[in-house]
C-alpha cells in the first residue's frame, strides 16, 4: 500500500502531476496508453491535488483514484511547493485551475524546473506575472509548454509564436475561442431552454467546473491576453471589453446554488436567438484583440462568416497580420474536452523530454 508522499531527493529526472480533475484523469490515462504502445516516457513519480500528495509506488491510475479519496479539508500548501519536491530537469504538469499553483511557475522555471500547464492563469492574467514567466525561461534552460492552455493543443500559438519570430507583425486576431460556446451556439436551436445545453455541455466536460465562467466570457479573455502576448502585444485584464452572457441574479449566487438556478438564463438567450433568426444569421461567441484593445461577447454573424463554420466544440481562429493581409490564416479544430487537452499536455511533455 503506498504513502501519502514523502518527498526525497533523487537524482533522475521526475514527471509530476499537479490535479487529478477530469484532465488530470485524463492526462492519467493518455501517459498509461502511450507507455502500454512502447513509448519511451519520463518515470511518473508522483502526483497530487489540494488535498494530499502521493508517490507513485504503484500504477498512476491507482494512486489517482486514492488522491481523490483524500479527505476534503481546508486547502492548504502541499508538498510539491516546497523546494525538495522539484529540482532542476524535473517536468511538473499543472493540470489545475488554480492561482495559486500559477503563482509558482515562474519560480519553478527560475529553479530548472519544466514547466507544462492547461492553467491559464499563469500567463492569461496579470501581465507581470507574464512577463515574469516568460523571463524566467529565458534566463535558465527550463521551458514553459502552455499550448493547453488556447485550443486545447491546436497550433494557435505556436504558429503566432512562429510568425513574431519570422518578423511577421500581427495586427488582429479574432475567434471563437472557447470549445464550451461553441458547442452550445452550434447545438442551441431555440426549441429547448438553453440551461437544458448548458447541463449537457458540462455533463460531457466541455464547461469549467462552474459553467459561469464559460459563459461569463472569463475563459475566452484569459485565452486572448495569453494569444495576444504570443503576438508580442503587452494587453493588460483590463484593456478587454467583456460582455457576459450571466445575469447579475445568477452572477451572485454561491456555485452550488447556481447549478439549480441556470434557467435565469433561458428568457435572455431565447431573445437573442430569435435576433440572429430574424437577421438569417447564427450566434457565435467571438473573442479579438488587436494593438488597440479586445473584446469578447455574443455576435451575430452571417451565416457564411468565417467564424461561423466548424462544428461541435471547434476553435476557429483567424490571424490577420502583414503576411496574411488579404486573407486571414484560419486555423481551426476542436478546442475543448479532457482527452484533447491531456494529449495536448502529453505533447508538451515529449516534446521537453526529447529535446
Amino acid at each position: 500500500m503506498s504513502a501519502v508522499l514523502n518527498l526525497p531527493l533523487v537524482a533522475n529526472r521526475k514527471l509530476a502531476l499537479l490535479g487529478t480533475g477530469t484532465v488530470g484523469t485524463a492526462f492519467v490515462e493518455r501517459y498509461a496508453s502511450l507507455q502500454h504502445r512502447g513509448v519511451t516516457l519520463p518515470s511518473f513519480s508522483w502526483l497530487a491535488n489540494s488535498r494530499t500528495a502521493r508517490t507513485c509506488e504503484q500504477a498512476p491510475a491507482h494512486e489517482l483514484a486514492q488522491a481523490n479519496l483524500a479527505t476534503r479539508g481546508a486547502v492548504t500548501l502541499q508538498p510539491w511547493a516546497e523546494a525538495e519536491g522539484l529540482q532542476r530537469g524535473d517536468v511538473v504538469v499543472d493540470a489545475t485551475a488554480s492561482d495559486e499553483v500559477a503563482n509558482w511557475h515562474e519560480q519553478w522555471l527560475a529553479r530548472g524546473v519544466h514547466v507544462v500547464t492547461a492553467n491559464k492563469l499563469g500567463q492569461g492574467a496579470q501581465l507581470a506575472r507574464a512577463q515574469a514567466i516568460a523571463d524566467s525561461g529565458q534566463q535558465g534552460d527550463a521551458r514553459y509548454g502552455d499550448s493547453a492552455t488556447v485550443g486545447a493543443g491546436l497550433p494557435l500559438l505556436s504558429s503566432l509564436r512562429a510568425l513574431v519570430a519570422g518578423g511577421d507583425r500581427i495586427h488582429r486576431v479574432e475567434g471563437v475561442l472557447s470549445g464550451s460556446l461553441a458547442w452550445l451556439f452550434h447545438h442551441y436551436d431555440g426549441q429547448r431552454p438553453f440551461s437544458a445545453y448548458v447541463r449537457e455541455a458540462a455533463d460531457a466536460g466541455y464547461t469549467e467546473p462552474d459553467p459561469r465562467v464559460d459563459l461569463s466570457g472569463e475563459d475566452v479573455r484569459r485565452k486572448l491576453l495569453i494569444l495576444a502576448r504570443a503576438s508580442g502585444i503587452a494587453l493588460r485584464a483590463e484593456q478587454v471589453q467583456v460582455a457576459s452572457l450571466v445575469p447579475d441574479a445568477l452572477a451572485a449566487l454561491p456555485a452550488a446554488d447556481a447549478v439549480t438556478r441556470l434557467s435565469l438564463l433561458d428568457a435572455p438567450l431565447q431573445h437573442y436567438w430569435q435576433q440572429a433568426n430574424e437577421q438569417g444569421g447564427c450566434l457565435r461567441f467571438v473573442g479579438g484583440f488587436d494593438h488597440d484593445g479586445a473584446s469578447v461577447g455574443l455576435r451575430v454573424l452571417p451565416r457564411d462568416h468565417p467564424l461561423a463554420g466548424g462544428a461541435q466544440t471547434d476553435n476557429r481562429v483567424a490571424i490577420h497580420s502583414d503576411r496574411y493581409h488579404a486573407q486571414p490564416l484560419l486555423i481551426q479544430g476542436p478546442g475543448a474536452g479532457a482527452e484533447v487537452t491531456a494529449a495536448a499536455l502529453l505533447d508538451d511533455v515529449l516534446a521537453i523530454v526529447r529535446r
